[in-house]
């Protein structure tokens, strides 16, 4: 006896509902006028690359780094309106953020 037969002899006036269809609605991230600054920095002798500059909300600014952070697979934190990522993706991270329909401004090096 499976699980839906022992359901069935419990509750014999049980209809089962037809499974309700969920539709995922993908977020749609905040494009704003002004450029977003991409800058290099040394933090404690490591390489570190910094992204500034989105006006939009945190809740979207942090979706955009776990996307940037997935898409590269490194490691990175999002502190004080910054997106901070291990290493020097200066190049990689401008292309994401030009193919989403950003300005983006390349600073240092």
């Amino acid at each position: 006896m499976d699980l839906q037969d022992q359901l069935k002899n419990l509750f014999p006036d049980h209809e089962p509902s037809p499974e309700d269809s969920i539709e995922e609605v993908a977020h749609e991230l905040y494009v704003q006028k002004e450029p977003m600054i991409c800058k290099f920095e040394k933090r404690k002798g490591k390489a570190t690359t910094i992204i500034e500059g989105y006006e939009g909300t945190d809740a979207d600014f942090k979706i955009l780094a776990k996307e940037i952070k997935t898409k590269l697979s490194v490691g990175g934190t999002f502190k004080d309106d910054s997106i901070i990522i291990q290493g020097d993706y200066r190049d990689k991270i401008m292309t994401i953020l030009k193919e989403k329909g950003f300005k983006v401004k390349r600073v240092g090096g």
